[in-house]
């Protein structure tokens, strides 16, 4: 049977939402991310990027390379709001989905030719998203995720296409090595050392050559530049909260040694967050003394998924939570109202060097385990004698 997969994307997210709220901003570059020189571009319009402007580009260097550009600061909580109204209206018109970021979708929509037509289907979808959201939103259809992903790049802005089966690689060849997704920059650069711009070149290529020049992932480039994914589309389901918490085996009093592990522990969900490309906008501090009595409390916060702000906001609920003075049983923190698009949210909450040190830290983390680098004041709790248990509710 061959597969009907489909891939949405909505044009310039965050940008498309400001001009629903403010429409002077229509026709105009537009960048969305912080507006101070340290800041970063979270979000640009295509006019922006005419001149050479892209999502995760300090915002100096935006501004000089387009002095005339609006910078708007952006409101998270309305981009959640549009997201949520697009998964709505996904989940009732199709079978399977799955969400992978705050404004990016895919649909298995095989089979469906038997009652209304896949192409069909999915042009009607998107006629409905943008009646109801008033919204640019751009898809393409293919046999498999990844030319569909490729598809939908070629169909923007705000439009839509379908790769027909058995045409793949012909749709592919044409086109920058830099639409294969898994190409980065480094890469990209890489390859271009080779001599190697287009995807037709790559498809010339043995396998072996690529697997010698970039490991495992050069036989999962080849296969992509091929047009042969056989990922699935995995069903979405949304995860409520995520949550540690620490029972010591003897009762404690010691602050300091608790602070340090409640650093530990927010790092380590942290990492998960963004793993997941999710962001929290709860934090929940719980305190169980040893008479068993338990204690939470817990605050808003702008969406985030990063070390620094959690901590400082897990540090200060346990201030004011810890009052009693008495021996401690157990300690545990929760992040909760989950939203999806880590990305892109946290370029708000970040200066260009922030991004690089997290991105190394994360990297490490992936490669030799989650604790394998970690705030040294949050380090005793490796050695602290404790049962620990995580917990994910959805």
């Amino acid at each position: 049977m061959n597969h009907s997969i489909v891939h949405i994307d909505l044009d310039s997210f965050f940008v498309s939402v400001e001009r629903l709220v403010n429409p002077k901003l229509i026709g105009k570059p537009v960048l969305v991310g912080g507006s101070s020189d340290r800041g970063v571009v979270a979000s640009c319009s295509y006019e922006a990027r005419e001149f050479g402007i892209h999502s995760a580009m300090p915002m100096r260097q935006a501004r000089l390379l387009c002095p005339e550009a609006i910078i708007v600061r952006g409101d998270t909580s309305e981009y959640s709001k549009y997201s949520n109204m697009i998964t709505e209206i996904i989940a009732e018109e199709v079978p399977m989905y799955e969400k992978t970021s705050i404004d990016e979708f895919y649909m298995d929509l095989t089979g469906m030719d038997k009652f209304f037509g896949c192409y069909k289907l999915a042009t009607e979808l998107r006629q409905r998203i943008i009646r109801e959201t008033n919204l640019p939103i751009s898809f393409a259809m293919s046999a498999n995720k990844t030319v569909s992903k490729v598809g939908t790049g070629e169909a923007k802005p705000n439009g839509q296409k379908e790769i027909l089966f058995g045409t793949e690689k012909e749709f592919l060849a044409p086109l920058s090595i830099k639409k294969i997704p898994m190409v980065g920059d480094k890469t990209y650069q890489l390859l271009r050392g080779m001599g190697v711009m287009w995807i037709r070149t790559l498809q010339e290529m043995p396998m072996e050559l690529l697997q010698q020049v970039l490991g495992d992932n050069g036989s999962v480039i080849w296969r992509k530049a091929q047009g042969i994914d056989n990922s699935p589309v995995v069903p979405y389901s949304e995860r409520k909260s995520i949550s540690t918490e620490r029972t010591f085996e003897q009762d404690t009093i010691d602050v300091k040694m608790l602070k340090g592990l409640l650093i530990g522990m927010t790092e380590k969900l942290a990492y998960q967050l963004r793993s997941e490309q999710k962001l929290t906008a709860c934090v929940t501090v719980k305190i169980r003394y040893s008479d068993f009595n338990t204690y939470t409390m817990q605050a808003r916060i702008t969406y985030t998924s990063l070390d620094h702000i959690l901590i400082d906001k897990v540090k200060e609920l346990f201030d004011k939570l810890y009052q009693k003075r008495m021996l401690i049983r157990l300690i545990g923190i929760k992040f909760s109202h989950l939203v999806q698009g880590g990305h892109q949210y946290n370029l708000f909450d970040q200066t260009p060097e922030q991004i690089q040190l997290y991105m190394a830290m994360d990297k490490i983390r992936k490669r030799y385990g989650d604790e394998a680098v970690a705030r040294a004041v949050g380090t005793d709790f490796k050695r602290t004698k404790m049962n620990s248990f995580n917990g994910i509710k959805r």
